[in-house]
């Protein structure tokens, strides 16, 4: 921020729209947003917080998020932002793993019609989390919550007693930024850390030329800050580029599915930024939602997440942007920090359902699953990343060697996405979609075997396997074959106790949309279960599953097949 207080200090950094359409939207200047980030940048130091320590976040999208998260960069700690959607069990294995020091919250979130209790989920969670000191919380909904002496401390009486100036810690590059946790196919999730000047290179450098950012563009990105997205495309890449980012408490549904489109009419959004899961759900509603509204203030329009599908681009690119908005689909990672694979708006030639192309200075290749360069056009295979860009991984926190063996050791020399790929005729790239044990849930990565530790923890669940199904709306949907110690459990009832498990694990988005009870699961006979028969199980695909000679039981696939008009959704 400091850099831009001399040419543009009375600019917007940040309008802030809140959940209910009624509440007066805020207009934070880059010299108020510095002087906020200041005060609490010398709050954070008055309590023992120092370069190096780490800081959890748990909160709704309100300004005071982004302050947090500035100040700690500011002071040297490091952030570790927790989606406000995750349950105590979640929050509380991240804090742990990271050692947080001190942990930053509200009294609770507007979602919707939703009024959610964020300050009694951290309640729970850290009376299981030694190295947490002090709990700041913010004042949001005025909800009743319970006050810690010593321990628990109101942000704006903080705030009230602090100063406005505070330096800037100096940091080298290679130093840590933030931590974010992501999930793997693995049970735990993996804390990505990421380096100062790297990652704020790859965020600045990507949002300026990719959106093709000119001064007094107005941009809104609609995610969550407890995403990689939110901390790229909501704060870094923004706010380094001296630009006005708007930030959005609700959801797209509230109070009408309209919301969207007027928050762009109002602010006159120039760029936006959104998932299309958001935008299936809207097309889904039809244009009485969209029509009375101009949106001829847009320039840009972009999608992250996960790969459009040809529809939803067409819907986009016609009704929202009029047809004459790039549309820039962007693939990236919580991993690489900031996008690899997009188009450059207006100047790269767009493809529907395509990436398009590399940035300049990605390098990615195609490997088959030998790890054997695949050449030329129209191929498909393993994306793979053969070369280091600024914003990438630098370690996974606490445990070196699994960044290694998760991202290096699959292809030596390369670093592997996960992600499968095609490359079409004209070079262009697009993405297939996970072949590791992830599933997409609306842009959010959810890791198989978190889901099924979780549901493994019924008393009734002898054992379980999580699979991705296409979902209209979502992408993918999140499938669970479960088999029971005893059939004749009443179905809805387990459905309602697993599900609630798994809420209470992980958190709502990781909950199955549906359920099948088993009698066994095709395993081979080292006992590895052979997901991709679940998978085509799941999508409806019972006429071909391959050679299914190597199962230790082939018999129990027609079994399974048999047995899916006993699945439950959700």
């Amino acid at each position: 921020m400091d850099r831009h207080l001399k040419t543009s200090s009375e600019k917007t950094a940040l309008i802030w729209e809140p959940n209910n359409p009624n509440e007066e939207p805020k207009h934070i200047s880059y010299k108020e947003l510095h002087r906020n980030v200041c005060r609490f940048s010398n709050v954070l130091k008055s309590l023992g917080v120092k370069k190096g320590d780490r800081v959890c976040l748990y909160m709704p999208m309100i300004p005071e998020l982004t302050v947090a998260v500035l100040s700690c960069a500011r002071i040297g700690a490091i952030h570790s932002v927790v989606f406000a959607g995750f349950s105590a069990q979640a929050l509380q294995d991240r804090i742990n793993d990271s050692e947080c020091k001190l942990i930053i919250t509200a009294d609770g979130s507007f979602r919707g019609e939703k009024v959610l209790n964020l300050k009694s989920i951290v309640d729970e969670a850290i009376q299981y989390c030694g190295s947490i000191e002090h709990c700041i919380m913010v004042e949001r909904t005025k909800a009743e919550v319970n006050l810690v002496p010593d321990r628990d401390l109101l942000w704006c009486e903080l705030m009230n007693e602090s100063n406005d100036y505070c330096d800037a810690t100096e940091m080298e590059s290679e130093e840590t930024l933030f931590i974010l946790y992501t999930s793997g196919s693995t049970g735990k999730p993996k804390g990505v850390v990421h380096s100062i000047a790297g990652y704020m290179v790859g965020a600045e450098y990507s949002f300026r030329n990719v959106f093709q950012y000119q001064e007094g563009d107005v941009y809104w990105c609609t995610a969550d800050i407890g995403w990689i997205t939110g901390h790229s495309y909501v704060i870094y890449g923004p706010l380094l580029s001296g630009a006005t980012t708007v930030m959005f408490e609700g959801v797209p549904s509230h109070p009408d599915y309209g919301r969207f489109w007027e928050i762009v009419d109002k602010h006159k959004v120039n760029i936006f930024y959104t998932a299309p899961t958001a935008i299936r759900a809207l097309e889904a509603q039809g244009l009485d939602f969209v029509t009375p509204y101009k949106l001829d203030s847009l320039k840009v329009l972009g999608t992250v997440g996960e790969p459009i599908n040809e529809e939803a681009w067409q819907w986009y690119h016609t009704h929202i942007g009029k047809e004459k908005c790039p549309i820039v689909d962007t693939w990236w990672q919580t991993e690489t920090g900031g996008m690899m694979i997009a188009p450059l708006a207006g100047i790269t030639k767009l493809k529907p359902t395509y990436a398009t192309l590399p940035l300049p200075g990605v390098q990615p290749c195609l490997v088959d699953d030998k790890g054997n360069e695949i050449q030329g056009l129209n191929v498909e295979g393993n994306l793979c990343i053969k070369y280091p860009w600024p914003s990438m991984i630098r370690t996974t926190y606490g445990d070196h060697n699994r960044c290694k063996e998760v991202y290096f050791s699959a292809y030596p020399g390369k670093y592997f996405t996960g992600d499968g790929c095609k490359r079409d005729a004209d070079g262009f790239y697009r993405i297939t979609g996970r072949v590791d044990d992830v599933i997409n849930v609306s842009g959010h990565r959810i890791g198989t075997a978190e889901v099924e530790d979780a549901i493994n923890q019924h008393q009734e669940v002898v054992e379980s396997a999580v699979v991705g199904f296409p979902h209209s709306i979502k992408g993918q949907g999140i499938y669970a074959f479960v088999i029971l110690s005893k059939i004749e459990f009443n179905p809805n009832e387990i459905c309602s106790q697993i599900n609630e498990l798994v809420k209470k694990h992980i958190g709502p988005i990781a909950r199955p949309e549906k359920i099948q009870f088993v009698s066994g699961l095709p395993k081979t006979r080292s006992g590895k279960i052979i997901r991709r028969i679940l998978r085509k199980i799941a999508s409806g695909e019972i006429n071909n599953f391959g050679d299914t000679s190597t199962l230790l039981d082939p018999e129990v696939v027609d079994l399974i097949v048999d047995s899916r008009n006993l699945t439950i959704s959700k």
